[in-house]
């Protein structure tokens, strides 16, 4: 059985990963992982980088920074194997986020079709749905999309 804690060789976690060395490299000097060096000053990496490198595509894929993951990443304990509870714990805030971004998405698909809120009053709906641009009165922009309708028209 393969253990977080194993050395892999820095191609190793690139073949794995699906990255280049290059961007390996690139991630440890970002501070997203951190190897460990032999005697003879080669990289060894824990085999759970893997998984932190694997977390940072998806978290970059998702709009986060660099120095967001790496600010996150480095809550998790050096030296092994996070564990699911050291996991869980920095991935609160990024459920946070993930969530309103989600719910930002279904009310983009639910009204890009109609009344966005953003003060154009040019469609039929928009009589129905921001009379006399009550949206505008609380921020700029397409209101609906960027917080809920409720919000938007006050009423939150």
């Amino acid at each position: 059985m393969l253990r977080g804690n194993e050395l892999l060789t820095i191609g190793e976690l690139a073949a794995r990963t699906g990255l280049s060395v290059s961007a390996v490299r690139f991630y440890e000097r970002k501070g997203l992982v951190h190897p460990i060096r032999t005697s003879g000053n080669q990289r060894r990496f824990l085999r759970s980088d893997i998984r932190r490198i694997s977390f940072a595509l998806i978290a970059q894929q998702l709009g986060f920074t660099l120095p967001q993951l790496a600010e996150e990443l480095a809550k998790l304990p050096e030296g092994r194997a996070p564990t699911a509870a050291d996991w869980q714990r920095i991935s609160a805030n990024f459920r946070k986020v993930i969530e309103q971004r989600v719910a930002q998405l279904q009310r983009t698909l639910d009204d890009l079709n109609g009344c966005i809120g953003c003060g154009c009053l040019s469609l039929k709906k928009c009589a129905l749905y921001n009379p006399d641009d009550r949206a505008g009165l609380n921020g700029v922009g397409p209101r609906f999309i960027l917080v809920s309708r409720k919000v938007a028209l006050g009423l939150d």
